[in-house]
């Protein structure tokens, strides 16, 4: 698996992953929510920020399945998904990453034909693998209706 590599301005969004919280940087003057994070304010160009806590929950924005060839940390796991996802809370707001069965599940543990544009998804962290010890990374489940 690959490992992410966290940047200045996105160090606390993986800094909180690792304690199973979903957190999206904000202003701190005008309050919109932005992501990936980065140091500026694009609507009021204010550097001061906050990461406000997101109730995880989401909807499915789109999806594809890879087929090898693949980058080789992948290419054993395919075909799996990658999913984008719209958070509940701010829509606008859009992060990536794939659809599991549970925790902890592999990448391919959800079969292709139950991911649906629209569904319903909560999050879950997983971590990263042992060359990133203590970094997780947030995946989804689908939400039980």
């Amino acid at each position: 698996m690959l490992s992410p590599v966290p940047d200045d301005d996105g160090a606390p969004f993986w800094q909180y992953a690792a304690r199973g919280e979903l957190r999206i940087q904000a202003c701190a003057d005008c309050g919109e929510l932005r992501f990936p994070p980065r140091p500026c304010c694009p609507h009021c160009h204010s550097f001061a920020s906050e990461w406000r806590r997101m109730s995880g929950r989401g909807r499915v924005w789109s999806y594809v399945v890879p087929h090898p060839p693949l980058l080789p940390a992948y290419a054993a796991q395919a075909p799996y998904n990658a999913i984008v996802v719209e958070l509940a809370e701010a829509p606008r707001i859009r992060l990536v990453g794939n659809l599991v069965s549970g925790p902890g599940a592999p990448l391919n543990s959800v079969a292709v034909e139950r991911i649906r544009i629209g569904a319903r998804v909560q999050v879950v962290f997983t971590e990263a693998g042992s060359d990133a010890a203590g970094t997780s990374v947030p995946r989804w489940v689908l939400e039980r209706s």
